[in-house]
């Protein structure tokens, strides 16, 4: 039973494409919404979304392997670029010892539409021959691997909203029960496009005020749904005494994760919310910790009328009274929902909270729902005594995953 911590962090995202950038707009309040750019959404009923600006792939890959990657891939192998390059980890782990996992909800599907468009215009034989290399789900974890030599433990996860959220949970298992040494893990995925936004607009997921100051807003009694956004969060996991050793910066342990499903709808959540209480207690089982004020929570918080209310139900289950004083912030107020990379983005900010003792705000947030009960810092970041930080996802399927950290 090895005691794992996190030595690196790295992000790609719709307030910036760096840890340090990220976190000052995070705490600041400023949201990543806009009218999209990188296609014509006039026809669309949803025309803004959060995305990943000024990005140059060029600084993270080879100007020759662009052109053979998906979005999703370069967003993720940029974030972990950040996080290996902060831990130091590279080049003195046995190749073996080191592992990759990186999820992703959705993949290439940028790659697939073009090539689609390809196909039905020009026909098959025009097909990029790199089409299914560049679609599939596991490539960014497997590029990532190739960098870094690391042939240990690899295992990209794919559970929609949940993805990054149980590729750290899977990984922080694996270097707890010896399988590994460090781990590179979180999530990407690139889905500000039409195929993707089409979509999620039909299954009426989104929100479709159209007005970005007033679009995402989590726990809110207005709120209508989630913007969508893009980009990746990866963090290095590392056994503790293999960081203590080579005098790696620690920003905090990691020691508990739960994995659970609802079992009840493709996208709903379970109206008495009984697959995220089981989370919520699996994980604290496994961490050993108190659950007391000094307990933050990033939420998954998307800003959907069911998730919200549900979501306030199952940490008002598992804590009871203490859910009252216990604060709670959505990061997805100015990221917008990330999809599979939205738990390494969310993982960031709750290490962060502990790093800096500053709750970053729940944005944007200006009418109470009595469904929705609880300390969501409205607008404003808090400072505090925080030492330990519960970050929440739960995905579509029904898939919930959950990590905790604290100080070490």
């Amino acid at each position: 039973m090895r005691k794992v911590v996190v030595t690196g962090l790295g992000c790609i995202s719709p307030v910036g494409n760096d840890v340090e950038t990220m976190w000052r707009n995070l705490t600041t309040g400023k949201h990543g919404f806009a009218e999209i750019t990188k296609f014509d959404a006039s026809g669309l009923k949803v025309r803004i979304a959060g995305e990943v600006k000024d990005f140059n792939p060029e600084k993270y890959i080879e100007k020759s392997d662009v052109r053979k990657t998906d979005l999703y891939a370069q967003y993720g192998i940029a974030a972990a670029v950040q996080a290996v390059e902060e831990s130091g980890i590279a080049g003195i782990i046995k190749p073996s010892r080191l592992g990759v996992y990186i999820g992703s909800g959705i993949g290439g599907i940028s790659t697939f539409i073009t090539e689609t468009e390809k196909m039905l215009t020009k026909g098959p034989q025009r097909i990029s021959p790199f089409f299914i290399p560049m679609m599939i789900a596991n490539m960014a974890s497997a590029l990532v691997a190739m960098r870094y030599s690391a042939m240990g433990p690899n295992l990209p996860t794919v559970s929609a909203c949940a993805s990054a959220t149980n590729a750290i949970g899977e990984a922080f298992r694996a270097i707890k029960y010896g399988h590994a040494d460090a781990i590179i893990a979180g999530g990407a995925d690139a889905c500000v496009n039409p195929l993707a936004m089409g979509g999620f607009i039909n299954c009426q997921a989104l929100s479709t005020t159209n007005d970005p100051d007033n679009s995402s807003m989590p726990f809110d009694k207005r709120r209508d749904g989630f913007v969508m956004g893009e980009g990746a969060g990866v963090i290095v996991l590392e056994e503790y005494e293999h960081a203590k050793k080579r005098n790696a910066k620690i920003y905090c342990q990691i020691s508990g994760y739960g994995n659970t499903n609802d079992a009840y709808h493709m996208t709903a959540p379970h109206p008495e919310a009984l697959g995220a209480t089981e989370l919520i207690r699996l994980v604290m089982e496994e961490s050993g910790l108190t659950a007391d004020e000094k307990l933050y929570i990033n939420p998954h918080g998307t800003s959907t009328p069911l998730n919200d209310k549900a979501e306030t139900l199952a940490i008002n289950n598992f804590f009871g009274e203490l859910a009252y004083k216990i604060p709670i912030s959505s990061s997805k107020s100015m990221i917008g929902h990330m999809l599979g990379a939205a738990g390494g983005c969310e993982a960031i900010a709750a290490i962060k909270t502990i790093e800096t003792g500053t709750i970053h705000p729940t944005a944007g947030y200006k009418e109470f729902d009595p469904d929705c009960y609880l300390d969501y810092v409205p607008n404003i970041a808090r400072k505090t005594d925080i030492d330990k930080a519960l970050s929440i996802s739960l995905g579509f399927g029904g898939h919930n995953a959950a990590i905790i950290f604290n100080r070490i």
